[in-house]
């Protein structure tokens, strides 16, 4: 019999088996017909997998491309594409010299297809500022909204009117040619104009909406920045076809059949969790303990959610938003036995780190007191990281090659 550790990390492996981009694009493309002559754009942490799924079923239709993907996540040459790696979550030169090489590709096109693949991380990944604007002055927006604890959403809002691809202008650049884009969604709810920023969609956001969210995280933006943030982006496209593939939705049902199949009683309490990471944490702990204490009839039992938890930076530590989001539940498990509370990120990658996430039982905080280290001052300095590493709480996958945010999963029997 496995131990309850072993069944949390067959959960993780095949969750994020049943979300891998291949199959996505392969089912996709199947109805779908192109003319010789196309030309193919994929952005992400997915971008290598996509498109070389792409180019194994389109073969030489495929006349050029461009593939921009985080450092590390390219698995080689894909014939007859230029294959990019770049930062995220702040872009850096690659970033621009990907998105230059992606946009001299498509521009003046007579006509013709443009097939286009998005990733969650595409928002980085793909960038070039807008007129006015630096690069640097787009990583100092960046990194100040991160900071401040601003969701994927608040963000991405923010970025569009810092670009010239994103918020729908990469597909205003295509044209006259179409673009046939499919996206393997990252973000809660799948709202086009979110993914990636909207490089290929009408943007639902406003100037308004952007000016707001300055005020409300208090953001000193230069007057350059502010300007942009005044200026609308385009609100309609009649050259985009769109098919969404893959979402955080799959990822949960994937935890789920994967957990009764282990034999537990699996429940998704939520696939839209938006809140700080800790807090997140602690509702699953406070969950065990209730579980445990007044529910032992519904054992053995798997609480799964997914969505993407935000941090709050205050402290210098090492972490990412899923190790807090494993410690903070750590502390209301502790000395409970045959419970597990693991957080994930699907893409194999979490905040700065070379983790994926972390996971904890009821050993973890006992086993931290011993070493003198306590959860709250650890949580207080966002040092996750260096605090799992010692109570060997850290999950790594490596690069995934897939990106559908995060899903979290408390295990009791």
């Amino acid at each position: 019999m496995n131990t309850i550790r072993e069944d949390a990390e067959i959960i993780i492996r095949k969750s994020i088996d049943a979300v891998m981009p291949e199959n996505a694009v392969m089912a996709a493309l199947s109805e779908r017909r192109f003319k010789d002559g196309l030309r193919l754009v994929a952005i992400g942490k997915a971008a290598w997998r996509m498109a070389a799924a792409a180019k194994k079923a389109l073969g030489d239709r495929i006349k050029s491309g461009v593939v921009i993907t985080k450092y590390g996540h390219s698995k080689g040459e894909i014939e007859g594409l230029r294959i990019f790696e770049a930062g995220h979550p702040i872009p850096d030169r690659n970033t621009v010299e990907g998105t230059r090489a992606a946009l001299d590709m498509v521009k003046n096109l007579d006509g013709g297809e443009v097939l286009f693949l998005v990733s969650g991380g595409g928002s980085a990944l793909f960038e070039m500022p807008e007129d006015g604007v630096s690069l640097a002055d787009i990583e100092r927006a960046t990194e100040s909204l991160l900071v401040c604890g601003a969701d994927i959403v608040e963000i991405n809002t923010i970025r569009k009117r810092l670009s010239a691809v994103k918020g729908g202008k990469f597909a205003l650049g295509c044209k006259p040619a179409r673009v046939f884009s499919i996206v393997l969604s990252d973000v809660i709810g799948d709202r086009l104009d979110s993914i990636a920023s909207g490089p290929a969609c009408p943007d639902a956001s406003t100037a308004e909406d952007a000016l707001n969210i300055a005020r409300k995280y208090d953001l000193n933006f230069p007057s350059n920045v502010m300007e942009k943030l005044r200026v609308e982006t385009p609100k309609t496209l009649d050259n985009v076809e769109t098919v969404i593939t893959g979402s955080v939705s799959l990822l949960c049902g994937a935890a789920s059949s994967a957990a009764r199949e282990l034999g537990y009683r699996a429940i998704v309490l939520d696939s839209g969790l938006n809140c700080e990471a800790r807090d997140g944490g602690r509702f699953l702990g406070a969950m065990a303990r209730d579980i445990h204490d007044f529910a032992d009839f519904w054992k053995p039992c798997a609480v799964i959610v997914g969505g993407e938890t935000v941090v709050k930076i205050k402290g210098g530590g090492k972490g990412g938003r899923n190790q807090e989001f494993a410690l903070a539940a750590a502390e209301m498990i502790g000395g409970y036995d045959d419970t597990v509370v693991f957080s994930v990120g699907s893409d194999g990658t979490d905040g700065p780190t070379d983790a994926a996430g972390g996971i904890v039982d009821g050993d973890t905080k006992p086993r931290l007191l011993a070493k003198g280290v306590g959860i709250s001052q650890v949580l207080d300095d966002n040092d996750s990281y260096n605090a799992l590493k010692l109570a060997d709480g850290l999950v790594f996958t490596g690069p995934t090659g897939t990106n559908v945010n995060d899903f979290a999963a408390l295990l009791c029997r």
